[in-house]
């Protein structure tokens, strides 16, 4: 008889202390003339905030480089503490935690060679993180498979613009308009 596979742990508790880290939403050097700003509301499926999910972002830099850089869980050799970024590097990396509405906020450059930020959503009642992506077109989207999305499901992928250089991309768990989430085998 072999031994059968254990069920997973859901997602969680968060320690404020480890995971959440200093600047980790700040992955554009500070005062970069590029930087984009992209924010939002996790919520669940009846609608309320999810005010203790932690989001993941990765990108490639604006040449398309994906070397990332350390910094956003850099520690002090001479300590052994958080070092947090430098303020100077680009990364490709962020780490954000929602506030008490379900709000995040992401300052970064815009993402060369592809038009998304890959999103990893973690909370708490999910047995597996969720992984999705943020397109920052404006609806103007080459990618086939997006495109034979209905409209009403590839419109959860779609960024809105807010302003210069400011995009809103909220996070919907399940229900009505559930975020679409990708699997990856």
């Amino acid at each position: 008889m072999s031994p059968l596979p254990t069920p997973s742990q859901t997602v969680g508790p968060f320690y404020g202390c480890a995971l959440p880290s200093p600047d980790g939403h700040r992955v554009a050097p500070a005062g970069h003339p590029q930087a984009i700003t992209v924010h939002g509301y996790v919520r669940d499926g009846a609608g309320s905030p999810v005010p203790d999910a932690l989001l993941e972002f990765w990108q490639p830099a604006p040449d398309g480089s994906r070397g990332g850089a350390p910094g956003s869980l850099r520690r002090d050799p001479a300590t052994g503490g958080h070092a947090g970024r430098d303020g100077v590097t680009f990364t490709g990396f962020g780490r954000v935690a929602t506030d008490a509405d379900g709000h995040y906020v992401l300052h970064t450059l815009p993402p060369g060679g592809v038009p998304y930020l890959s999103v990893c959503v973690f909370a708490r009642g999910l047995l597996h993180h969720l992984f999705t992506r943020a397109y920052l077109t404006g609806g103007q989207v080459a990618e086939p498979w997006l495109a034979a999305l209905p409209a009403e499901r590839r419109a959860t992928l779609l960024t809105r613009p807010e302003g210069a250089g400011v995009h809103r991309f909220d996070i919907r768990l399940q229900g009505e308009k559930e975020t679409v989430f990708l699997a990856f085998d």
